[in-house]
């Protein structure tokens, strides 16, 4: 039973790991390179597009989000209004 608790646990870190690393993506279709250094593998991440009118109301939850794609090897931040899809190598 422990061997088996073992090898799940090995097969389940790998695939955490596999979904959080760094990964090429697409928007509209075209590949994403990084406009710095040419590279083509990112972090996803959202950002938050806060305005005036919803802050000074304390609604800040109600805004918009971007998708951010920073660059694994320059950390260059490209944001996209869009959304994105991960390339799947």
């Amino acid at each position: 039973m422990a061997n088996g608790a073992t090898r799940f646990f090995k097969s389940f870190s790998k695939n955490i790991k596999e979904l959080t690393a760094a990964a090429p993506y697409q928007v509209n279709g075209l590949r994403v390179i990084c406009v710095h250094c040419q590279y083509d593998k990112f972090d996803h991440g959202y950002a938050q597009l806060n305005t005036a009118l919803l802050s000074f109301l304390n609604l800040d939850f109600a805004n918009r989000s971007a998708n951010i794609l920073t660059c694994d090897r320059c950390g260059y931040i490209h944001w996209f209004n869009k959304d994105i899809k991960k390339v799947r190598t």
